[in-house]
């Protein structure tokens, strides 16, 4: 029924190819989305991308949260940087008055548009999505979010309606007989359709799904059959990993199809059974939005426009017993990453990269003379970057010399998981976890973290975690213990330090 309702909108709005002197870009931010390897799951319009384009393979977020990682991504600046690990402040007002991709695109000529969740709404992004600094036009947001966490989901038991974790529904029982990224879509591609003008366009379209609730056409399900979904390698906590590096998923916990199995808190599992019906509906959310993005691109002149797509962070699907975002294992910080642009050859890179990377590798590709570099020491300009243009690894491919590193990190309120380990509060923060990724390992120390000067002491140690990728991809074999690791790991924590104790310079 979906895919008719998508037919549908495309019959009904028409193409139309727009005729500009600079390339468009469409910026596609999907929420929630983790790594999805083609065996696991078709993705055909996501895939069909990457075929036109470069696709990153080893692409990680700074941090396994909505506003966070957003706010980093596009002010192209690291949490660190931004002040802001939760949802509660601004940068504009708390930090500096740093600007956003879109707004440099905007004051480059450029009509910006944001449609659907592209910064996280409230507090983070100004409670207006940054506008009028990086929108030329007042963000879009559909009007069924507001029924995103209501009881619309038809319970087979009791019959009633729930405020389940899995939820495929009937759309033509929802409020509004729509849902948000339906919405989203028919809202981008009316811009895209109806515009007249010979400006260059900025377009950022982000997708809520596969962000929980898990709630999508019930028709998704059919396309995903629950005798063909894997469970996790590792189900269980693995007996060497620090407690601290644990998060008990408490906003799974609370949905109504949850709670009723009683599991026990903090460190409780879930049911298997349950683990294959979760994996199931989140590949058929996924499934579902790669068709609403099949869609979306069917209103692109390709010829014209760099496409961008990624999302915020990565999702654990039970590795290690863990679910949801919220920690620094790679399931929680690895997203796609692909860009399609004019004159950009097809080709795969292994290199690890990061989202802090989008945004001068977009000033990059634009060809918008700029006189932007790399923030230095005490640097305080509005514009710099962070991370690094990807341009010359795209042209070159992923044997181009060098030494990449993606860094991220995680805020916790205590080293034994709580109710608050989630989501801690910045007022909340005690410790602060680390991480940095190579080609090969992933290496994280959690240590203490004053959250009112925002320094780290590096000498109060609540775990550390060292992770071998050629033979351990799911990060179920702490290694930090293991004597011929010793080397390896003095190095990965002088990295580690040396970064973070310069972004801690820099910032105070």
């Amino acid at each position: 029924m979906c895919l008719l309702i998508i037919t549908f909108m495309l019959v009904s709005l028409g193409k139309t190819a727009t005729s500009v002197t600079q390339n468009n870009v469409l910026f596609i931010i999907v929420d929630d989305l983790r790594h999805l390897s083609k065996e696991t799951i078709n993705l055909p319009n996501i895939q069909s991308i990457a075929k036109s384009g470069v696709y990153f393979n080893n692409a990680f977020s700074q941090q396994a949260l909505c506003a966070p990682s957003r706010n980093s991504m596009l002010t192209g600046r690291r949490p660190d940087t931004l002040r802001l690990y939760d949802f509660s402040s601004y940068w504009r007002d708390t930090v500096g008055n740093f600007t956003t991709l879109p707004q440099f695109f905007k004051e480059n000529g450029y009509e910006t548009y944001s449609v659907g969740k592209v910064f996280h709404p409230g507090p983070s992004s100004n409670f207006n999505d940054d506008y009028p600094l990086s929108w030329t036009h007042f963000p879009y947001h559909p009007s069924t979010d507001k029924y995103k966490d209501a009881a619309v989901c038809r319970d087979t038991t009791s019959k009633k309606l729930q405020k389940n974790l899995i939820c495929p529904i009937d759309i033509f029982n929802q409020p509004e007989k729509t849902l948000p990224d339906l919405e989203t879509l028919e809202y981008a591609t009316n811009i895209l359709s109806n515009r007249n003008s010979s400006t260059p366009f900025f377009l950022a379209v982000g997708f809520h799904k596969p962000h929980i609730p898990l709630k999508f056409p019930k028709q998704y399900l059919e396309k995903i059959p629950i005798n063909k979904v894997k469970p996790p390698k590792h189900p269980n906590m693995p007996h060497n990993l620090p407690l601290v590096a644990w998060h008990p998923w408490t906003d799974i916990r609370k949905r109504d199809d949850i709670a009723r199995l009683n599991i026990s808190f903090p460190l409780g599992l879930m049911p298997s059974e349950w683990s294959l019906k979760i994996r199931q509906s989140y590949y058929a959310a996924a499934s579902y939005v790669d068709d609403l993005i099949g869609a979306l691109l069917s209103f692109v002149d390709r010829r014209k426009t760099i496409v961008v797509l990624t999302s915020d962070h990565g999702w654990s699907l039970g590795e290690n017993g863990l679910w949801a975002k919220y920690s620094n294992f790679d399931v929680a910080l690895k997203v796609p990453l692909i860009f399609s642009a004019p004159g950009i050859a097809r080709s795969i890179v292994h290199a690890p990269v990061e989202l802090v990377d989008i945004f001068p590798t977009l000033v990059d590709l634009s060809g918008i003379a700029n006189n932007i570099s790399k923030c230095r020491n005490n640097e305080k300009s509005l514009l710099c970057f962070e991370g690094k243009s990807l341009k010359l690894l795209m042209i070159e491919g992923s044997q181009k010399p060098g030494n990449y590193l993606a860094f991220s990190q995680y805020p916790r309120p205590s080293a034994y998981p709580q109710n608050k380990s989630d989501k801690p509060r910045l007022k909340n923060i005690k410790i602060m976890g680390y991480s940095v990724r190579t080609k090969r390992f992933r290496y994280t120390e959690w240590v203490s973290f004053n959250n009112k000067l925002f320094t780290i002491d590096w000498n109060i140690i609540y775990g550390l975690e060292l992770y071998d990728h050629i033979i351990d991809s799911e990060e179920s074999n702490n290694l930090y213990l293991v004597h011929k690791y010793k080397n390896i790991k003095q190095y990965l924590s002088g990295l580690l330090r040396a970064h973070f104790n310069r972004k801690n310079t820099h910032l105070y």
